[in-house]
């Protein structure tokens, strides 16, 4: 490792962090060390430390803005990646939105609006990044990435930016292409529609009022634990089978959404997880119906 550092630092690829703890970069605020963190400065840096990860055969997990990922006590060998401060921009051309991967995608959201482009007002809610929102197909409200996606700049396994446009990302219901291969969303075009301004912000209005009512803003989760399952919801399911406010050590399921697991304090992965499996165990005892999650699992349990 010691030498995959040395040639990272000669290649000025960004921050170097070893033995970094990522519970302070993750929503749930929970998850172990990595071996190394690497917060790469732009574009270049990036494929550049992609390039160097191939070539020493060191593995290599994407992290974002930490939300939708369940990373484990023991946490995660090999180097994580986090897209850093040259990959979060925005720009806006006619009808087209251009933003870096590190973007915040309830900010895009937000601009978007305040441009007069409609087709975002979903993503108000969705605490991620814009490479995250790609990699899942990040949706709500009906409508989703794929919705509005033009084409992105990928960073391919061995280092190469390559553009993928619609049909290659192989977008499903919480899906990419990228679940499939490895890869990191470098930036994203996404095409939107003229809408009118005041129609824009109080359809946003509205989703947030929802999300203030219905979901536990105020305390650290990840969002939706588990996919929905066809013609219903995760989350009523999970309430049917009488598990709103169950708890295992400091994670709890949450008395306002059945669908979100909350950190109350000292959470550990394996609360959650001890959770997450009583929740498929009891939910397909009762139903016969299988929970996926939607959350990524990562890391050494």
């Amino acid at each position: 490792m010691q030498q995959l550092i040395d040639e990272l630092k000669r290649a000025d690829i960004g921050e170097l962090l070893p033995n970094e703890p990522l519970a302070k970069y993750t929503t749930w605020k929970i998850g172990g060390p990595a071996d190394l963190l690497i917060i790469p400065r732009g574009k270049r840096e990036l494929a550049a430390a992609v390039a160097l990860l191939h070539r020493h055969g060191v593995p290599w997990t994407n992290l974002g803005r930490g939300s939708n990922m369940l990373v484990l006590d023991k946490g995660i060998r090999g180097v994580v990646i986090k897209p850093g401060p040259g990959l979060d921009y925005a720009r806006f051309d006619g009808h087209t939105v251009i933003a870096g991967a590190a973007f915040s995608f309830i900010k895009l959201s937000v601009l978007a609006g305040k441009h007069g482009l409609t087709g975002l007002e979903f993503a108000g809610g969705i605490p991620g990044s814009v490479g995250g929102a790609v990699y899942m197909n990040a949706g709500a409200h009906g409508s989703d990435v794929s919705r509005i996606f033009k084409s992105a700049e990928i960073v391919t396994e061995n280092g190469e930016i390559v553009r993928f446009d619609r049909e290659a990302m192989q977008f499903g219901y919480r899906h990419s292409i990228l679940h499939d291969m490895p890869g990191i969303v470098a930036e994203a075009t996404f095409e939107l529609a003229p809408g009118d301004r005041k129609e824009i912000a109080a359809a946003m209005a509205s989703y947030k009022d929802r999300r203030q009512r219905t979901q536990p803003l105020q305390a650290p989760t990840a969002g939706s634990v588990f996919r929905n399952p066809p013609g219903d919801y995760a989350a009523r399911l999970i309430e049917a089978a009488g598990l709103k406010g169950w708890r295992s050590g400091g994670a709890a399921i949450s008395d306002v959404h059945a669908n979100f697991i909350v950190n109350t304090g000292q959470a550990k992965a394996e609360d959650v997880l001890t959770l997450m499996e009583h929740i498929q165990r009891t939910v397909k005892a009762r139903f016969g119906v299988e929970l996926v999650p939607e959350v990524l699992v990562v890391g050494e349990r």
